[in-house]
């Protein structure tokens, strides 16, 4: 019988358990461009309705997506980029997508397997040797696919007490641009002992995709982020994608980010915006844009970027929790939604920011989006909202097996929280 071990184990904040007084809807709420002429397409309001009950109900500052079909292209957004200015949110804004990053870091490891030089069953030592060591942790014993899939075992750094301490919670202020490296990233996780042995049991661990992208260095001799440069930016022309290394600003445009850094939900509501995001580093750095999120995961299961191969690999999934309607594959996610369509893609959460990247099997249908605070609101609903075309005053409902069953709706959430978005299970303000 399999454990659910889903904690709160996100890159870069911490998992709220409760919403607090959060931002009124501002000017720009409910805005929506159509594909031509920035008229409104009514075929995207269940979408567009999700959208804004993250902000007039659930608290969030703002929210933007942008949804791709045979129609064309919409983009949607509510409340605002900035507090202080009140500036809405811009199609075009730029964003740290979190742990969206473990799917490019995935795709270049397995283009790697696919010229030959990495074998998914090989064990971490082949390609790190001695690098995994220490409380139980044993690189001999762990392959790269367990590394892909979460069923490694191995601790996720960002539970440790110190390492939330000082980059998660109210000691960020403090440490915001300290520089970390991956080796110290994983001298957070080292320093206790394995969830699991590898192989028996699924736990979303950051520190899975540091050791991916180490073994993607030894490999090629280049850093991770020049390989997805080359492999996959460039090819693709995602040039509103970057991966910052120790750069705290974002590109422009860009809006704020906001955390409160702490699980009490009357505490402040501090700018978060600049970070050294090397706390993050493979697991979680990646800054973006909804656009560029839609080609990149169109081009991904359109088989543009790895052989039918690697992809049938990378969409081989593992159960992540009895009774959910998710499951997980390498740095890849296979979601079934309320209305039984599934969708396959990654969402990520990074210190006042969480997104959203999911699309249908032939990619035909996409949609990615931001919710610039991580103390409030859940995008999950609005990805169902934009597949399932069902709202329920204003927010979607169903994301469990009922579609009026709320709490369904809060456990999924939770789960997808635990995935790495920071902001808490979604609940109306009262």
């Amino acid at each position: 019988m399999r454990t659910q071990r889903m904690r709160g184990v996100l890159v870069g904040a911490t998992a709220l358990a409760a919403l607090g007084a959060g931002v009124l809807a501002a000017p720009g709420a409910g805005a929506a461009d159509g594909a031509r002429g920035g008229a409104r397409d009514t075929g995207h309001s269940a979408a567009q309705a999700a959208l804004n009950a993250q902000v007039a109900e659930y608290g969030a500052p703002g929210a933007l997506a942008q949804a791709r079909d045979k129609h064309g292209v919409w983009n949607g957004r509510a409340g605002v980029a900035d507090l202080t200015t009140q500036r809405p949110r811009g199609k075009d804004d730029h964003f740290r997508a979190g742990s969206i990053n473990k799917t490019f870091v995935a795709t270049v490891l397995l283009q790697l397997r696919a010229e030959g030089k990495v074998d998914l069953d090989a064990t971490v030592d082949t390609y790190l040797p001695g690098v995994v060591r220490g409380n139980g942790h044993d690189g001999r014993r762990i392959t790269v696919r367990q590394l892909l899939n979460h069923t490694s075992g191995i601790h996720n750094y960002t539970a440790d007490q110190e390492f939330r301490a000082d980059h998660m919670e109210i000691g960020f202020l403090e440490h915001r641009y300290d520089t970390l490296t991956p080796q110290q990233l994983l001298a957070f996780a080292l320093r206790h002992e394995p969830d699991f042995a590898p192989g028996t049991d699924w736990n979303y661990s950051n520190t899975n995709y540091v050791l991916a992208a180490l073994i993607i260095e030894k490999v090629t001799g280049a850093p991770y982020a020049s390989e997805v440069q080359r492999r996959i930016l460039r090819p693709l022309k995602l040039r509103d994608t970057s991966f910052p290394g120790t750069g705290s600003d974002l590109p422009r445009p860009h809006g704020r980010a906001y955390s409160r850094l702490s699980t009490d939900p009357k505490a402040p509501i501090h700018d978060v915006t600049r970070l050294n995001p090397s706390l993050a580093w493979a697991s979680g750095e990646v800054v973006t844009t909804t656009a560029d999120l839609n080609r990149f995961y169109a081009a991904l299961l359109r088989g543009h970027l790895l052989p039918a191969a690697e992809l049938a690999e990378m969409k081989t999934t593992v159960p992540v929790a009895d009774g959910v309607p998710l499951r997980y594959g390498l740095g890849l996610m296979e979601w079934r939604l309320s209305c039984g369509t599934t969708v396959w893609g990654h969402d990520g959460g990074i210190h006042g920011s969480a997104s959203y990247a999911f699309a249908d099997e032939g990619a035909d249908h996409s949609i990615a989006l931001n919710l610039n605070g991580d103390y409030a609101g859940d995008g999950s609903m609005v990805v169902d909202a934009e597949f399932c075309g069902v709202t329920d005053g204003g927010a979607a409902k169903g994301l469990g097996k009922s579609g009026d069953d709320r709490a369904s709706s809060v456990r999924l959430g939770s789960e997808l929280n635990a995935l790495g978005v920071p902001g808490a299970p979604a609940t109306p303000r009262r």
